[in-house]
């Protein structure tokens, strides 16, 4: 039996060794480092998209409001079927420019000027923080609606 290989001999020849198995772990590692922060800036953008379609959605029922009610409401939550929590779990935010002493509240663009006349809304964004400038680094990941509507979009692209 000379040329028929050993039991020993065939498996050693259908095993891994450890450095191919360190090898595909290094390559899957590799792998799972460039996938992870692209998933992830993926599953973000898809939050801002369904915070700015939220924000319209509000616009759409606070406009319904107004022509009910003849004026803006005194929150959110007096709006039916709109969404009061943001995709980040935070709460949208609202301020009626009307009221007294709104206006020193108000969100500002760069020249500090009032992005909004009638009412601010807003969500927070990722970091659940936020400054009336949209310069303020808190602020640029803020979802704003801007030009009484015509904009809604991060505060950084305003």
């Amino acid at each position: 039996m000379r040329g028929v290989p050993s039991k020993s001999f065939d498996s050693r020849m259908a095993a891994f060794t450890l450095v191919e198995l360190l090898l595909v772990v290094a390559i899957v590692a590799v792998l799972a480092t460039i996938a992870v922060p692209s998933y992830s800036s993926y599953v973000d953008r898809g939050k801002v998209t369904q915070a700015e379609g939220d924000i319209v959605q509000i616009e759409v029922a606070m406009a319904q409001y107004v022509a009910d009610n003849g004026s803006l409401p005194g929150a959110l939550s007096n709006l039916n079927n709109v969404p009061l929590v943001d995709p980040w779990g935070n709460p949208y935010q609202y301020l009626n420019l009307g009221s007294r002493g709104a206006m020193g509240h108000a969100r500002k663009d760069r020249s500090l000027v009032p992005i909004n006349s009638d009412y601010d809304l807003y969500s927070m964004g990722k970091d659940g923080q936020s400054s009336p400038p949209l310069t303020a680094s808190v602020s640029k990941d803020d979802v704003v609606r801007g030009r009484n509507g015509d904009f809604v979009g991060p505060g950084a692209d305003f």
